[in-house]
């Protein structure tokens, strides 16, 4: 069968190819799966659109140029290995799967079922809240502490929900003023301009009373942002590395490891790929789980995603996607990309 395929081939060059998939060679433990929505990450595929993660030059790593992007998707199982059981044919699923009209998916990556009352639109948008959700595992915060979140891009925000369906007390911290809005309209009670440092500092410790932040949450992905995180941080704090560091800056590395040392801050990292796809030993919280719990949280409305998708678009509209995403931050919040016919 032929399919379309979301290829970035290059340093900013995308194209939406055409291949064949033989749908035969379906392997026992894997779904064939046609694809109805999948949503755009605006932090993992335009880094390595834009080849900020230098890895996309080194043949072999996971992200090498040609890359197939995507990580997000929504649609229906097409056919099933001989290995393969709790599925079924015509089944909408949620999965880690590509920017393409079909695919074959090996289930020892994670695939949940969509419940039928939420849209599937919906439900590939909300793949960014699973990246969201990995730094609410939080090590060391007091009871009931002020949660900071710097960056309200649609993993930012998730993040500032997520921390207040858990009752935390939560400031959200945006340069942009339709993101710090529309932060608000999803249910953050405190917003604050991403403006010069010190003024930031000055009315975060305002809103808290000079408590600061028992966890302090970078959703950025840019070392000069941690640092002004770590600022905000109380003592005995956490501060989380939700967002990917991946451009250099220049600074003096031990005023920062004092200042942690001194206040006795947590420094701790949440990539959700750290986390096991299914439940093992002791329940502890997994790709599945995770997932299972983004879906009851919509389901209940507590969990705000439609409001974070400003525009659906067709997969051949890539290029205007990335453009979008990279350069009218306060027009495209959040992508999703239409693979049905017609």
């Amino acid at each position: 069968m032929e399919i379309r395929q979301i290829i970035i081939t290059g340093e900013r060059q995308v194209e939406l190819s055409k291949l064949e998939l033989d749908e035969k060679m379906i392997g026992k433990n894997e779904l064939l799966i046609d694809t109805e929505y999948t949503f755009v990450s605006a932090g993992t595929e335009l880094a390595n659109y834009t080849a900020q993660d230098p890895n996309v030059f080194k043949p072999g790593m996971w992200c090498s140029y040609p890359w197939k992007a995507g990580y997000a998707n929504v649609g229906r199982v097409h056919a099933i290995g001989a290995e393969v059981s709790g599925f079924s044919i015509g089944q909408r699923v949620f999965s880690y799967g590509p920017h393409a009209s079909a695919f074959r998916y090996d289930l020892e990556r994670m695939s949940v079922e969509v419940p039928d009352d939420i849209q599937p639109g919906i439900a590939a948008a909300s793949r960014m809240a699973g990246v969201a959700l990995g730094a609410l595992p939080t090590m060391g915060a007091r009871d009931d502490p002020w949660v900071v979140v710097f960056g309200l891009g649609i993993v930012g925000n998730i993040t500032a929900q997520s921390f207040g369906i858990r009752g935390y007390r939560v400031i959200g911290v945006d340069p942009v003023a339709t993101r710090r809005e529309l932060a608000m309209a999803c249910g953050v009670s405190y917003v604050v301009g991403g403006g010069e440092p010190d003024d930031v500092q000055a009315t975060i410790e305002m809103i808290t009373a000079e408590e600061l932040a028992g966890v302090c949450v970078d959703a950025v992905g840019h070392s000069a942002v941690i640092g002004q995180a770590l600022r905000a941080t109380a003592p005995y704090g956490s501060l989380m590395l939700l967002g990917t560091p991946r451009v250099a800056i220049q600074g003096n590395i031990t005023e920062m490891w004092t200042d942690i040392h001194m206040r006795m801050i947590t420094v701790r990292g949440a990539l959700e790929w750290d986390l096991p796809m299914y439940p093992d030993i002791g329940g502890r919280v997994s790709q599945q789980s995770k997932q299972n719990m983004i879906f009851d949280w919509i389901r209940r409305g507590k969990l705000q995603i439609e409001p974070l998708i400003s525009h659906c678009m067709r997969p051949a509209q890539i290029r205007d996607v990335y453009d979008g995403l990279l350069n009218h931050k306060d027009e495209y919040t959040g992508v999703l990309l239409d693979w049905r016919e017609g």
